[in-house]
């Protein structure tokens, strides 16, 4: 069975960093895009970044451009998102996602594996 599992999220003051992480058990998932997104309340997921398999290709959202960086580590089947300078509108649940392929893709329906997702608020 598919399982991503995120960690790292919690509450940061404004400026704060906090770098999440997300495990990935069940199969490899080497040979596919990963991505982060997000959902704030009453507000839709939104996409935030998307690594590509070897880590060559990278996406953000122009929200996330310059403060956000992600990364992975096929041999741990982990990705991560280091979030610097945090803002409270930064402030949902951030949720990671396997893509269906290899390419870049920013849209929730080209995912098909979720995490439960980890809370992250930031404080003004």
């Amino acid at each position: 069975q598919v399982q991503l599992v995120e960690s790292g999220g919690g509450l940061v003051q404004a400026g704060g960093s906090l770098r999440l992480s997300c495990a990935a058990s069940g199969r490899t998932f080497s040979s596919y895009t990963m991505g982060w997104f997000r959902q704030a309340p009453g507000k839709e997921r939104e996409f935030v970044a998307a690594i590509s398999w070897s880590g060559a290709y990278r996406d953000y959202a122009d929200s996330a451009k310059g403060r956000f960086t992600i990364s992975r580590d096929n041999a741990k089947n982990t990705v991560y998102l280091q979030m610097d300078n945090l803002k409270p509108e930064d402030t949902a649940v951030y949720s990671c996602a396997v893509a269906r392929g290899s390419r870049i893709y920013t849209g929730v329906r080209e995912y098909d594996y979720w995490g439960q997702g980890t809370q992250v608020t930031v404080s003004s």
